[in-house]
């Protein structure tokens, strides 16, 4: 084999490859994006048999051939199970529990063979992590190694049926003069781990890095080069995790799962309206529950609100998983459409348990939030909120309806406002709960503060 070393420059952003250093990146637009690599390109003799086409028609394909991943949050969020072949790119913060979902997951599949490869840990510590999560891994196989090549071989040895990369960062290949965790690196490792999995059928996981931007480190055609790619998200001050689809090309991309992070690793949240909502004793101002909806699992949330009279010349604006811009924007409306001064006071706005919500159905829970402390007066904990506000003070209707009602019912909540135009075709007669439909913010006289 003949080896030939050349100098090429890549886009941190696209990973696109040019023979010399550009200002902007052709590709995505990029200025001063452009960092160079050595890369060794080496020529082999052995001859691959090239693909023949077929008829889309004479193909077949079965859905039941997905690997049940033992995990209802994760089977949920890749769509109903591990398809085989594919390529799961998974990232996240460090320290969020990647690598303990990934381990646990390993674990708790005995049916059939994992192979848990880590570049980051030894076998002394990765044992005792599966010590403190209660696994004896019996079908788990680990492997402690970060060369590229030994880990290909190993593969073709074991056979094993599903390979966990932890993390991609860690690998580095022989036909690469280049560091770890380089664009060249990562490009070329994740290519060859895409090509060992079409090659004999084997799902891959892969644990990637993220920058301090929050998107996943290495070149952006690493995205598109795999076929899944999960988000693992969570504050380091709550314990609970959700883990979100950005890309899934065998399932939605709107499903979550929801993950309670212990000492004993990470427990599922099948109802997560359970843990979302506090249980108080008496009725506290400033505190609303909204029905909001995560894909297609609706979820009852807390929305809290503090509001206090500024004691600087610019009022303070503070959000927490929820948008600071959306927030102004609901003040606006407050004070405009209800003639209620917002402009010198405090408003500090909090979505319990940590949960960033992006579903504009709990702008009425938000306003009224406010609007509770405002006045320090309490709503009742048995009322809840579904309805967009625009910007003329109309409350708009929201999509399921029928859903956000179901699961309010089902939490016990007695009443549940929301928009008299999402009334079409809603057959209120099967449900228990109190409906009470407005139209315009100047009614919440006489639908809340009663």
């Amino acid at each position: 084999m003949a080896s030939k070393s050349k100098q090429v420059f890549f886009c941190r952003n696209c990973g696109y490859e040019s023979p010399k250093w550009l200002g902007k990146c052709p590709s995505c637009g990029e200025w001063n994006s452009f960092i160079e690599q050595t890369v060794s390109k080496t020529a082999s003799t052995r001859t691959k048999e090239s693909a023949q086409p077929h008829r889309l028609s004479e193909i077949t394909a079965d859905e039941s051939i997905r690997i049940n991943a033992k995990s209802i949050e994760l089977n949920r969020v890749l769509g109903g199970g591990i398809v085989p072949g594919s390529v799961i790119l998974i990232g996240g913060e460090p320290g969020i529990g990647k690598s303990t979902l990934m381990l646990q997951f390993a674990m708790r599949i005995k049916s059939i063979t994992s192979l848990y490869v880590s570049g980051e840990e030894s076998e002394t510590q990765l044992k005792l992590r599966a010590m403190r999560i209660g696994g004896k891994g019996e079908s788990c196989l680990l492997l402690c190694e970060t060369s590229l090549e030994n880990i290909l071989t190993q593969i073709r040895t074991i056979k094993p049926d599903i390979i966990i990369v932890d993390s991609i960062q860690t690998i580095q290949s022989e036909n690469v003069e280049s560091y770890s965790g380089s664009l060249s690196q990562v490009r070329e490792c994740t290519a060859s781990f895409i090509n060992i999995a079409k090659e004999t059928n084997i799902p891959v996981f892969i644990i990637g890095h993220i920058n301090k931007e929050g998107a996943i480190a290495g070149p952006k055609v690493l995205e598109h080069m795999v076929d899944t790619v999960l988000l693992f998200e969570g504050e380091a001050s709550h314990p609970y995790r959700i883990l979100r689809a950005i890309k899934n090309r065998f399932g939605s991309t709107s499903e979550i799962g929801i993950f309670e992070m212990r000492q004993d690793g990470l427990k599922e949240i099948t109802n997560p309206s359970d843990i979302l909502i506090t249980e108080v004793t008496e009725n506290l101002s400033g505190s609303c529950i909204a029905a909001t909806i995560e894909g297609i699992r609706p979820i009852m949330l807390e929305v809290q609100a503090l509001v206090g009279t500024s004691s600087y010349n610019v009022p303070q604006r503070l959000a927490n998983g929820y948008d600071v811009k959306r927030l102004s924007l609901m003040l606006a409306v407050i004070e405009k459409r209800l003639h209620t001064k917002m402009y010198n006071k405090d408003v500090f706005l909090n979505i319990a348990g940590g949960i960033k919500v992006s579903d504009p159905a709990i702008d009425l829970a938000v306003v009224f939030a406010i609007l509770s402390s405002n006045y320090d007066k309490a709503i009742p904990r048995t009322t809840c909120f579904a309805a967009e506000i625009g910007l003329n003070g109309e409350i708009r209707p929201v999509q399921k309806i029928e859903q956000r009602i179901s699961e309010s019912e089902k939490m016990g909540f007695k009443k549940m406002i929301i928009s008299k135009y999402g009334l079409k075709g809603l057959n209120l007669s099967k449900f228990n709960i109190k409906i009470v439909p407005v139209s315009n913010l100047k009614e919440f006289n006489e639908t809340v503060f009663e």
